[in-house]
């Protein structure tokens, strides 16, 4: 009899060519698919998770599920697939997923985190986990330009030329910003991102706390539905995908 497992990941993005299974890259699907079906004897099982991440972005608490035959009790999964991944994957827990479940299209938001690294020089144990920031930063207007980011809008400006998805209006419930000793944490939270949006919208934001863009460009920004006229996409490094939010 088949059961869906739910699983919480986290990984260090840094080895990684991103989530998704790619020919020829270290992925982070590949890894966990090489585990199950090593552990369904030769069966290749397959993994999807909330949403993919680029090569370099880190996640916290990414979801995944997978269909097993196996019967290991719901306890024992955890152990069994840690002491065969990589040490830079980490499953955090394991469940038995309720019926009609998918990690992606079950999912009704997330929350991202976005690290700068306020330090005069970058601490080498940081380089792959935060992003240096060499100007001074007024953390008051970029609060400032946060504000306008709150709630349902067409973010076409604020994602990759890339994105395939015709419907890009997303809404946005939290965005603000948080000093952690020397770093600056961007935390946002919405139902749901478009490709590269997260790491555009900190970008466009550190311009703003630069000078180079003032905390009221951001609605005609909004409103241009146009790439060009927003920042440029702040590094992958920086990113992380904190949590994924089921249910209200």
């Amino acid at each position: 009899m088949m059961k869906r497992m739910k699983a919480v990941i986290s990984y260090d993005g840094s080895g990684f060519a991103g989530y998704q299974v790619q020919p020829g890259h270290r992925t982070v699907q590949l890894e966990l698919e090489k585990v199950l079906t090593s552990m369904h004897k030769g069966t290749l099982v397959r993994v999807s998770a909330s949403g993919r991440t680029d090569a370099g972005v880190h996640a916290i608490g990414q979801v995944i599920h997978f269909d097993t035959s196996l019967s290991i009790p719901e306890d024992r999964w955890q152990k069994a697939l840690n002491v065969q991944l990589p040490a830079d994957i980490r499953v955090m827990s394991v469940e038995e997923a309720p019926e009609g479940f998918h990690a992606r299209f079950s999912a009704t938001g997330k929350v991202y985190r976005y690290k700068w690294s306020l330090t005069p020089v970058h601490s080498p144990f940081e380089r792959f986990h935060t992003t240096h920031v060499t100007y001074p930063l007024d953390i008051a207007r970029m609060r400032e330009a946060a504000a306008y980011f709150i709630g349902t809008y067409d973010f076409t400006s604020f994602c990759s030329a890339k994105a395939e998805v015709e419907d890009r209006v997303r809404t946005i419930h939290r965005l603000e910003f948080e000093r952690h000793g020397d770093q600056l944490h961007l935390v946002i939270q919405g139902n749901g991102f478009l490709y590269n949006m997260v790491r555009i919208i900190a970008g466009t934001l550190f311009d703003i706390g630069i000078g180079k863009k003032d905390p009221t460009d951001i609605p005609g920004i909004l409103e241009e539905k146009d790439r060009r006229a927003a920042g440029k996409t702040a590094p992958a490094q920086g990113l992380y995908l904190e949590k994924v939010i089921y249910g209200k």
